[in-house]
């Protein structure tokens, strides 16, 4: 579903992608971690065509993202991107920024796109919401328009890039608890993350980034039982003996 071969990324002359390869399978759930600055987030923000990388190639279903030929704007239609920050539209309801996109973008009515946009707050536990602006929901119902928003466009793959981390403690289970689901029913994702315990819960692979670098790509069970690189021995040691 997703392959990232030999991918280099310099902003001048630092370089902030070294030589990256993985493959993503259909229906996998790779977490992406690493300590802060390790590139993770650049990464995913390449697969879609966000960030332009100088070497290397991505592939999403079999469309080559550094392709010049490829609409750039299609393939982000088809792929689902979930931010820190939420990016919601504050002048427009809840309602109105799921359904925006599906008029704009894949044409369907307004009277389609809001009982779409429905469905799927209904599904994050938002129906009641569906009037309000994105102001007056707390952090982590903004998280879950924001998961419902990307829904709506029928992904073919879902990136999350830290989905949590602006997050009071309390909301953030309520996010991670969709994401649970859209596992469970065979999304494909990728997912920048912190929370350990939503990769061995979910997480098929999870990949180990360091400086720039894919350090060490694993299942949960070999990567948290039996990592293979000291540098990811380290990692794990600082962040699991708590």
């Amino acid at each position: 579903m997703i392959e990232l071969k030999n991918v280099s990324k310099w902003y001048g002359t630092f370089q902030v992608l070294k030589d990256c390869s993985v493959t993503i399978q259909k229906s996998d759930v790779m977490v992406i971690c690493g300590p802060s600055g390790s590139g993770k987030s650049t990464l995913i923000k390449c697969v879609n065509g966000l960030e332009k990388f100088q070497e290397g190639e991505i592939f999403v279903d079999s469309i080559k993202v550094n392709d010049p030929k490829t609409n750039l704007n299609d393939l982000r239609a088809k792929i689902g991107m979930v931010f820190q920050n939420f990016e919601l539209y504050p002048h427009m309801s809840v309602l109105k920024n799921i359904s925006l996109a599906q008029v704009k973008v894949l044409k369907r009515s307004l009277d389609e796109a809001d009982a779409k946009s429905m469905s799927l707050l209904e599904r994050v536990g938002l129906k009641d919401q569906a009037t309000k602006f994105p102001a007056q929901l707390s952090g982590g119902q903004q998280q879950r328009v924001a998961i419902a928003r990307a829904l709506a466009m029928d992904p073919i793959a879902m990136l999350f890039d830290e989905p949590t981390s602006a997050l009071d403690p309390e909301m953030i289970n309520e996010v991670l608890d969709v994401m649970v689901e859209l596992a469970q029913d065979g999304m494909t994702m990728a997912v920048v993350t912190h929370e350990m315990g939503f990769a061995k819960k979910v997480a098929d692979k999870i990949l180990f980034m360091d400086e720039g670098r894919v350090e060490e790509t694993a299942d949960k069970e070999t990567f948290f039982e039996n990592p293979k690189s000291d540098r990811t021995k380290l990692f794990l040691s600082k962040i699991l003996s708590h």
